[in-house]
């Protein structure tokens, strides 16, 4: 076993990885970003805290999961063969373990060379088995659990196993792990057992490891005992050491290992056409859903709930009038909400409405405004799914409202999509088989639930997923479309983990999020990733053309992984990469620009199959009129008006009714220029019954007038005046007459208007001047809104520039921290002699030199003069300290003006601040 600061050692390793290997570190583990630690020491130091720690092992596949636990009870050092005996010689295993080993090192989990592989000190601590057992099923050690027995009980322990006593119970802890880890002593010792006391040791064998056992044990459990292969814990309850489990389990860690990702069970699979037009289809009805809540809302808004949200009653309302499940309508509701159409007003009376993007959103084709809400849906983190449940704490989660936030949804979306991409063209997976997939890769922290039991958030998360996809149409018949497709951005489209995860053979496999290639014949073992692998993935056949569903041939050809880190991983053949897959690579979100580039993409691969807008019905007998497509605009707007919706589909059905035309008249259109619109826009002439309608209801319409009074209801004929009085359902609003042509009411005006037509008359409002109202109703807008943004699950994805500014800041930290100074007396000119026996510039505290003002200036001075760097340490206004490398230019006026190497600009720096300089031995520019 080695000794030293691990952290220091694993920072060694580290320092000889290249940038690019650094950069995919960082993108993989972004907490460890934040701040961008000072040198490479920091970030080892931080790669190893537990919070950090224990989101890098969360995010591991299974198999990895298994590779890290196997590491956690291996011996410290640990040889990649002792490492293999406890994974198991299948082949599939065999062929696995180098990536995982490999993973594990990019992740800076692990390292070491492949004889002394050494897992982080957190991870050991986090996955060594404790007293209640661990994954592995393994318990502690022997050592562990037998130290705090009594010298004398630890005495008769080795007696009775045939061991010689030994005079300290160190030596004697030690003598009986010993037993415990020689395979043929403990065969002859088992042999010996009964059988009753084999059979308990073959229930704790795989786990859980402990056991209660009474006062007075029977006599085989007594015989286990007293031989110490069960260990007591606390009173009335043992445990099976871990030496002795393993020797039962033939030394394996695991009793089953996930080294091969399940396989997608197919559903059905269908013509791409039948997709992509199925698709199209629900396509075409979601922005038809989306355009008519957003325009009932906008005439009808509802109120916003004091703690935040929409009612319920009004989301029953808005299910109604879309003809939709409550789930649904909440989740078109959410999607309009996600696309930054719908808002809140702001007002004191504070209701829901159309935002002005709505207006632009409707001004844009059709298949473009899908693609809106497609990339919406994809990129939001709010998961209407959740609706109608609570929270932690009690409280109903309701639409719009608060706690709808989940961090992994976009992840989970786009998992499942680059899944059902990695899938042969037209090809549906069940939903179980993708949920299956996606807990190999990334295992529930709880472990599969039992049977009736909640599932994990990530496995609703990925079925309401596929639920939402065909709502949406991305899916048609739960095969991803071609304008689907196109939505995931190009590294992500069946590439990664989700694209292997169909398990097609297939060696055109694009490289995977940590920079390898699915062949792994050239992959680094750090997992780094170049320009030269994402040329050739740009290069390489879409995921698209896979042939078939089914696992290849094996290929279980796997020398042990090669020493260094910059030595490429040992190949496992191109087949079995593409059944493993690259599950532990982690998931790198789309950019603004990629996501837009991704729509656009999207709407252009859609709209072939979307139908162009018609400008003309189909005028029936019966008093209907057939739109056999999407209509435009304009004449959507009227038919709307003058026309109820009785049917929708590929051809929407409207339905001319007394109500509606006396809509459009209220409108301000007269009977003449609804005959005209009509003609107009109908293939076919325009049916009698239609024109007689239109009439009649011009005829009666305005004849009574209602104005304020309360109300008065004035007609130029007293026989109809006389009629409505003497009407029973006319009692409730107390008519009077107050002229000969005028009666009177307490009713206001608008129930008033609102029950003589629900009577059947036609009455018009008026103004005081007398003429017609016209009743339009008020599209009401919010203020201008900004789509709610995503709330990520930890630390935001850093972009190619972050990372490459914070690679070559800590690359230049470190260089300051190690580079080696000058034994020569820092304060001197070129013309000052040194002395040969000179100490070096003290340091402070903290590691930063600590040289008097005027030696400080000399060496800056002298820098300057002989074009050298030297290091400082500076502390800013804020009072943090830090080490830096600088070429200075320029020292005047209580400033030096250098180049500073730490962040690869020029700057200027105080001379109070600084706390000394000292020349390098090597200029690191």
């Amino acid at each position: 076993m080695t000794t030293g600061n691990p952290a220091r050692t694993l920072a060694e390793e580290l320092r000889g990885r290249p940038d690019t290997a650094l950069a995919e570190l960082l993108r993989a583990r972004p907490d460890l970003l934040t701040p961008v630690p000072g040198d490479l020491t920091q970030l080892a130091t931080r790669a190893g805290t537990r919070a950090s720690v224990v989101r890098a092992l969360e995010r591991l596949d299974r198999f990895t999961q298994q590779t890290a636990q196997a590491l956690a009870i291996a011996p410290d050092p640990c040889p990649y063969d002792v490492l293999a005996g406890l994974m198991g010689d299948e082949p599939d295993t065999v062929a696995a373990l180098p990536r995982a080993v490999a993973e594990l090192r990019a992740q800076a989990l692990v390292w070491g060379d492949e004889r002394r592989l050494r897992l982080v000190r957190t991870a050991r601590e986090l996955l060594t088995p404790q007293a209640s057992g661990s994954p592995t099923g393994l318990g502690p050690a022997a050592g562990e659990v037998a130290m705090a027995m009594s010298p004398g009980r630890l005495q008769q322990v080795l007696a009775n196993a045939g061991l010689p006593t030994t005079h300290d119970p160190v030596s004697a802890v030690e003598s009986l792990t010993a037993l415990f880890s020689d395979p043929k002593r403990m065969a002859d010792l088992l042999d010996q057992a009964p059988p009753e006391a084999v059979t308990v040791l073959g229930r704790l064998m795989w786990g859980p490891p402990y056991g209660t056992v009474s006062a007075q044990p029977p006599s085989h459990v007594r015989w286990l005992l007293d031989r110490g292969l069960l260990l007591p814990t606390a009173p009335g309850s043992v445990l099976l050491p871990r030496e002795v489990a393993l020797h039962l389990r033939d030394g394996r860690a695991h009793r089953s290992v996930a080294a091969v990702p399940p396989e997608p069970v197919a559903a059905g699979t269908y013509g791409m056409r039948v997709v992509d037009a199925t698709a199209a289809g629900q396509a075409a009805v979601a922005v038809e859903t989306v355009e008519e809540l957003l325009g009932q809302w906008a005439t009808a808004s509802p109120p916003v709930l004091r703690a935040g949200g929409l009612a319920v009653r009004d989301l029953k309302r808005t299910a109604t009038a879309l003809d939709v499940t409550e789930p649904r309508a909440a989740f078109w509701v959410e999607l309009a909400y996600g696309a930054g159409l719908l808002a809140s007003d702001g007002e004191s009376d504070e209701r829901y409405a159309p935002t002005p993007a709505y207006d632009e959103w409707l001004a844009l084709p059709a298949a473009q405004r899908w693609a809106e809400l497609a990339a919406a849906w994809l990129a939001a983190t709010r998961a209407p799914g959740l609706i109608g449940g609570r929270d932690g704490k009690g409280r109903a989660l309701s639409a719009l409202g608060e706690g709808l936030d989940r961090g992994a949804a976009p992840e989970v979306r786009r998992a499942v999509l680059a899944l059902l991409a990695g899938l042969p063209e037209g090809t549906a997976a069940t939903p179980d088989s993708v949920v299956a997939r996606l807990r190999w890769q990334r295992p529930p922290r709880g472990g599969t639930p039992a049977e009736g039991e909640e599932e994990d958030l990530r496995t609703r998360l990925a079925r309401w997923t596929l639920e939402e996809a065909e709502l949406l149409g991305v899916t048609g018949r739960g095969a991803l479309a071609t304008h689907g497709s196109a939505l995931l951005s190009p590294p992500e489209a069946g590439t990664g983990e989700a694209a292997a995860g169909a398990g097609t053979a297939r060696d055109t496999r694009a490289p995977d999020a940590q920079g390898r290639d699915a062949g792994g014949a050239n992959a680094p073992a750090s997992g780094a990733a170049t320009a030269a692998d994402a040329a050739d993935a740009a290069d390489r056949p879409s995921p698209r053309t896979r042939p078939r569903v089914g696992r290849p041939s094996d290929n279980h050809a796997a020398p042990p992984p090669t020493t260094g880190t910059d030595a490429p991983a040992p190949a496992t053949g191109a087949t079995l990469a593409a059944r493993l897959g690259t599950a532990a690579a982690p998931e790198h979100p789309a950019t603004p620009a990629e996501a837009r580039a991704a729509a656009l993409r999207a709407a252009a691969a859609l709209a072939p199959y979307l139908p162009p807008p018609v400008d003309h019905v189909l005028l029936q007998a019966d008093l209907t009129a057939i739109a056999p497509g999407p209509l435009k605009r304009e004449l959507a707007d009227v038919l709307g008006v003058l026309a109820e919706v009785e049917s929708k589909g590929g051809a929407t059905v409207y339905r001319f009714t007394q109500g509606s035309v006396r809509r459009a008249l209220d409108a301000g259109r007269s009977a003449a220029e609804l005959h005209d619109f009509l003609t107009a826009h109908s293939r076919t002439p325009v049916p009698q019954p239609l024109s007689y309608l239109i009439d009649d209801v011009a005829r009666k319409h305005g004849r009574l007038r209602i104005g304020a009074a309360g109300a008065y209801l004035r007609c130029d004929d007293d026989a109809l005046l006389a009629e409505i009085v003497a009407d029973r359902r006319a009692a409730e609003l107390r008519l009077r007459h107050l002229a000969p042509t005028v009666l009177v009411s307490p009713t206001p005006p608008d129930v008033l208007l609102a029950r003589l037509r629900a009577m059947g008359y036609a009455p018009a409002a008026e103004s005081p001047d007398g003429a017609v109202l016209v009743a339009r109703a008020a599209a009401h807008r919010t203020p201008p809104r900004t789509p709610p943004a995503p709330v990520p699950d930890g630390p935001p994805a850093p972009d190619a520039t972050l990372l490459a500014a914070a690679v070559r800041a800590v690359r230049a930290g470190d260089r300051a921290a190690t580079a080696p100074l000058r034994t020569s007396q820092a304060a001197h000119t070129p013309h000052t002699p040194q002395a040969p026996d000179t100490p070096p510039a003290p340091e402070a505290p903290g590691g930063l030199p600590r040289t008097a003002s005027a030696e400080t200036l000399a060496v800056l001075q002298a820098a300057v003069l002989g074009n050298a760097a030297v290091w400082i340490g500076y502390v800013n206004a804020d009072g943090a300290a830090s080490q830096r490398v600088i070429a200075p230019v320029r020292v005047e006026g209580g400033y030096v003006t250098a180049y500073d190497h730490t962040a690869d600009e020029v700057r200027t720096y105080p001379l109070h601040r600084i706390t000394g300089a000292a020349e390098l031995a090597d200029d690191p520019s």
